[in-house]
């Protein structure tokens, strides 16, 4: 694996380790009667809201007091309205944490001012998993290998979120290193709705996390009317051997750095966050040592097939456990 890609984990991995350094302080009961509210930039259906939700089921049981926990959907502008809201709106309480794409970071760093964020600040808790960018596409669209693609006559068209999402990120620096056709199509809510549109016809295909998707499109795929045809990493995933890579195209130097940074970039796509000035020793270094302890014992079954999408079915909680809102979305100003 690329050093860079290494090294952009270990920064992350030392950062959570550092937020969770304060423990032993800690009320045993720190959370007890307090209401843990996950916020997600994305509709509900995506794959960010789905691994949030079953995080939200289970990570009480690893928390100090197990909390009630919530799970809202704040979609708009491609996660900068959650990322500004966490930011420059919540309390620094550690009870809210919220869920946006990292690579917003870079969009600010290069100039978006519609970012109102400075990543150094906030409070970073930890990913839920890897995240292995495969492009993928319907039956109508005629693709069906990466000989297909690059010989269309037609540009593709990609669904996508926005600036800063791997959905839009990726096909585009794909577009700039291989010249491949194809056309975004952006404003998508979520990866749920990014999805629907493959499988309507209103679009072509879909660049997005393999973890996720063999999970969503399993059935579709077994059927033949969804193909993974591509790979944005630089190393093949086991369930893929077969898929070409990106990397393997590229004919210059710079082809292959612009896939080094689809790679690095969007490779750790998912963390989760506290808005800045959260003190650790109160209930960030919690939240930094369930969330491992949680994914650890979900998410591989959740990609596996082992458990039902937390967006698909959820049980009606006991008292004090998770209780879900699916549908609610709440407006946030930037």
């Amino acid at each position: 694996m690329f050093d860079k890609r290494k090294n952009s984990f270990a920064l992350l991995a030392t950062a959570v380790w550092l937020f969770g350094l304060v423990t032993l302080a800690q009320p045993q009961d720190v959370y007890r009667d307090k209401t843990l509210t996950f916020i997600v930039g994305y509709s509900p259906g995506g794959t960010y809201d789905q691994y949030t939700r079953l995080i939200a089921r289970h990570i009480g049981k690893y928390l100090p007091g197990n909390p009630t926990r919530i799970v809202e959907n704040m979609p708009g502008a491609g996660g900068i309205i959650v990322a500004n809201h966490l930011y420059n709106r919540v309390k620094p309480d550690g009870l809210t944490i919220a869920a946006w794409a990292s690579p917003l970071i870079l969009q600010h760093v290069m100039g978006n001012d519609a970012i109102k964020i400075d990543g150094r600040k906030v409070g970073w808790i930890g990913i839920p998993g890897p995240y292995d960018t495969a492009c993928h596409f319907n039956q109508a669209s005629g693709i069906r290998s990466m000989d297909d693609w690059v010989n269309s006559k037609r540009p593709v068209k990609i669904s996508s979120i926005g600036p800063g999402t791997s959905l839009s990120d990726v096909p585009k620096l794909l577009k700039a290193a291989l010249n491949l056709p194809l056309e975004m199509v952006e404003g998508y809510k979520g990866g749920a709705e990014a999805r629907l549109a493959v499988e309507s016809g209103e679009v072509d295909g879909l660049c997005a996390s393999w973890q996720a998707t063999k999970v969503s499109w399993r059935s579709q795929m077994k059927a033949g009317k969804i193909r993974v045809v591509l790979q944005a990493t630089l190393k093949s995933h086991p369930d893929l051997k077969t898929i070409p890579l990106a990397i393997n195209y590229a004919k210059t130097d710079q082809a292959r750095t612009l896939l080094r940074v689809a790679d690095n970039v969007h490779a750790y796509q998912f963390p989760y966050s506290v808005s800045p000035g959260t003190p650790p020793e109160n209930f960030g270094s919690s939240a930094a040592r369930a969330l491992p302890q949680t994914t650890k014992n979900t998410i591989p079954n959740f990609i596996r097939g082992d458990v039902t999408p937390a967006s698909e079915a959820a049980p009606e909680p006991p008292a004090g456990a998770w209780r879900p809102r699916r549908c609610r979305r709440r407006a946030g100003a930037a």
